[in-house]
This record gives structure tokens, sequence and C-alpha cells, in this order.
């Protein structure tokens, strides 16, 4: 019996002949017994009884064409799929081109037909028409779908903007580098072929699994990171600042459980405890004015003035009493003056830091049984114990400020302190060290 082919008027689209391997022309042979997949056979091959396997001659088949009418006597099934491709490769109205592709009708009828048949026709636009009333009714009781108006931006690669973004390209939804990027790789040489045996097949499918696993979890992220607002990471830093520190050190805890429940859900909870802390700070404050005898709010205003002039005075004495202790000790003369200038210009004071003779040092570090000490000549054991570095640090930094001298052709201080995240004060002494023992230069 005749039946539309499931294939496109291309020969290359359709599978091989499993006869000669070549490509299948209408009209072909399907063996109405063997499959899936389809066993296909040209009519070469099905006059000379070809067999395979479980194909035998004797088996039902079908004859598988398109060249019978469908919607018009005189269009083939054949030619009304080819036009259907040419107007979705060429554009509704393009008919010329629409022609020069189909070579077996003219513009005019190209036109005529399409209009008639799949704009005009009253079947077609009666489904349409239930297709839409019964989008509209599905969405009826749900809330507004959200239609985008602005042109997503699109960043030239490696632009501040694709850096800002790590990467994300918002019109494609992609980010130039995938979470597990090279999860391809292990299928690039797999072949499913008809003489796999069982196992050989099952661990190819076992294969394909595991690569289908890998692209759920790369969408669950990708899922996570666009919900939570993730893609530009300062902006979110700079929202998660407006917190108190408190609400902060908790944001920090909780984050790990942002992936669990909905971001709405998340950014409530912590909404939620910033303003118990809120609550508690000023019940605080208020408890603080009861304490004091305080009745009502104009008094308190007062109450605040007096009190935030009493810890000015307070910490104008404590800085005196500091300068007047360690009088002899210039840096710490200029500190104080610093700070009592930043006080009458209305800046806030810096905190106190007292100079090193006017403070109980730390005892030297004890390096007996520190890994990496036998590493170390007697100058930088005595280095490390004066700075209370253990050896394994301090071989770390000295390698990752080595490494960059010798790129950079010298090393300045605020390079070494960017590359080293410790103490400044620490930092300063390895750099001097290393400068004075001719380990690095300075740029």
């Amino acid at each position: 019996m005749d039946r539309l082919g499931s294939f496109s008027s291309d020969p290359s689209d359709k599978p091989p002949c499993r006869g000669c391997s070549s490509y299948l022309m209408e009209p072909y042979i399907k063996c109405a017994e063997c499959g899936p997949p389809p066993f296909l056979l040209c009519l070469q091959c099905f006059t000379r009884g070809f067999e395979y396997k479980k194909h035998q001659s004797d088996h039902t088949y079908e004859i598988m064409t398109s060249d019978f009418p469908v919607l018009d006597p005189s269009w083939t099934a054949q030619e009304e799929m080819a036009l259907l491709e040419a107007v979705m490769d060429c554009g509704f109205g393009n008919w010329q081109d629409v022609a020069n592709q189909m070579c077996t009708k003219t513009k005019e009828e190209c036109e005529k037909h399409y209009m008639k048949h799949f704009i005009n026709n009253p079947l077609f636009a009666s489904t349409l028409l239930n297709l839409k009333q019964a989008e509209e009714a599905k969405t009826a009781d749900t809330a507004i779908p959200f239609h985008s108006t602005d042109d997503p931006p699109r960043p030239t690669f490696d632009s501040l903007l694709s850096r800002d973004m790590a990467g994300y390209m918002p019109a494609r939804a992609d980010f130039i580098e995938e979470f597990d990027n090279y999860a391809e790789w292990d299928l690039r040489d797999i072949d499913f072929v008809e003489d796999d045996s069982d196992i050989l097949h099952a661990l190819k499918m076992a294969v394909v699994d595991i690569y289908h696993s890998r692209l759920k979890e790369r969408q669950r992220r990708k899922k996570i990171i666009r919900d939570h607002g993730l893609i530009n990471l300062r902006k979110f830093q700079l929202m998660e600042r407006r917190y108190p520190k408190e609400v902060q050190d908790l944001y920090e805890t909780m984050r790990r459980f942002a992936r669990i429940v909905g971001p709405v859900e998340h950014d409530k909870f912590i909404e939620s405890h910033a303003l118990e802390f809120e609550l508690r700070r000023e019940i605080k404050r208020l408890q603080e004015y009861r304490t004091a005898g305080i009745t009502n709010f104009c008094s308190a205003r007062t109450y605040d003035h007096l009190k935030k002039t009493r810890e000015e005075e307070r910490l104008k004495r404590t800085m005196l009493s500091e300068v007047l202790q360690y009088i002899q000790d210039s840096s710490a003369c200029q500190q104080w003056l610093r700070r009592q200038a930043d006080i009458d210009s209305g800046l806030s004071p810096s905190v106190p830091m007292a100079s090193n003779s006017g403070r109980r040092s730390a005892p030297p570090l004890n390096l007996t049984g520190l890994p990496g000490t036998e590493k170390l000549n007697e100058k930088e054991k005595e280095l490390c114990q004066m700075v209370r570095l253990v050896p394994g640090a301090y071989l770390e930094y000295k390698s990752a400020l080595l490494n960059e001298c010798n790129k950079q052709g010298g090393l300045r201080l605020a390079q070494a302190r960017a590359l080293i995240k410790i103490d400044v004060n620490k930092t300063r002494k390895i750099y001097d060290f290393l400068i004075r023992e001719g380990y690095i230069t300075k740029a």
C-alpha cells in the first residue's frame, strides 16, 4: 500500500538502503515486520529478495511514496512538503525564491496554492482559533506572562561588561565557558552501529545517560544563577552590603541553602532576619532610655547628643594620654596629629594604634617540628620566628613573590600586598627581607 514518506525530498536526509547502502529514492520499500529502527530497501534490493539477520524476503511490506495528491489534484504530497520547506527557508512573500527552490512550480502557482490552502483555508483557520482559545483559557487564571521588550545586551568577548557578567550571553542564555565545559568530549567518538554487541550497546547507552545527567546538572546550576541574580556578582555584592554586619554574616551562612528554596523565599527569609535585627536594636535603645529615666523622644534626642559628645571627649583624652606616653615615638605623634585633624574636620577618626614600644610583643614562634623548617636558612628561620609565620606559608609566599618579580622584572610593595592576603605589616617585613637578601628587586 502507498504511504507518505516521513522524510524530506532531499535524498541525503533519508536513511540509506539496508542492502546496498545507497540513498533511497521514492518509491522504496519498508518492512512491516522488522523494526524499530525501520528496515528500508530500495526497489533493486527488494526485487533481488535481500535478507539480513531477522529480515526475510517473505515478510509483509509497505510501499513508501509521496506521489499522490493531498490538497490539490495537481500538487503531490512531495511538492506540498517542498513548498512548506521552501517558505520556511526563503521566508513568506519571497515567492520567486520559493519557486526557484522547488523547481517544479512557478512563482504564481506557489503563491496561489499557499494562500488558498494554508492561509485562507477555513479548516486551518478554525484549528488555529481553537488552539488560541485553548491557550487563553489555560492562562486565564494564572499570572500575566512577561514579554521582554528590550533587546538583551550583547557584550563583546573579554569586554568590561562581559567580565562583570562572568561571560554570560543573555541573547543565548549561555555562558562562554559552561559548567563541566568538556562534558561533550566523552561522546565525540561514540557511534551506534548495527553490528554492536548487546554489552557494547549497553555501555554506549550508559555513557549517553551519564552525559545527560551532566547536562541536567549544568542546567540546574544555570537556573540557580539566573533565578537568584548571581550573574552580575558586583551588583549582588553591593546589594548585600546594604545589610548590617550581623545580617551579612547570616547571609553568608544561609547562602548554601539558596539552591534548595526559591529566590523569593530566600530573600524573604533574609529580609525577615534583617527586620528582626533592627527591632532588637531598637528595643535595646529604648531599654537604654528607660534605664536612664527618659520618658519622651525629645529627651532622647538630647541624651543621644550628650552621649556622642562624651564619647568624643573620652576619645580625645585617650589619644592625648597616648601621645604623652609615647612622646619619644615620632610616628605615634604624627598619628595623633592626623587623627586630631580628622576630628576637627568632622571625619571619623581611625582606630588608635599604639607603637611597638608601647605594647607587649608576642613571643617568637617555636619552629620545632613544623613542616618545611628544614628548607629554611638561619635568616629565614629568624624571620619566621619574629613575624610568627609557619615555614610552609612563608615558602609559598616567597615562591609567589619570586614568580611575580621574574614576570614583571621587579616588584613593588603594593603588588606584594595584592599577592599575599595577610597582615600588611607581615607583608612589609617579608618584602623588605627578600629585597635585603637579594631574592627580588624593586620595580
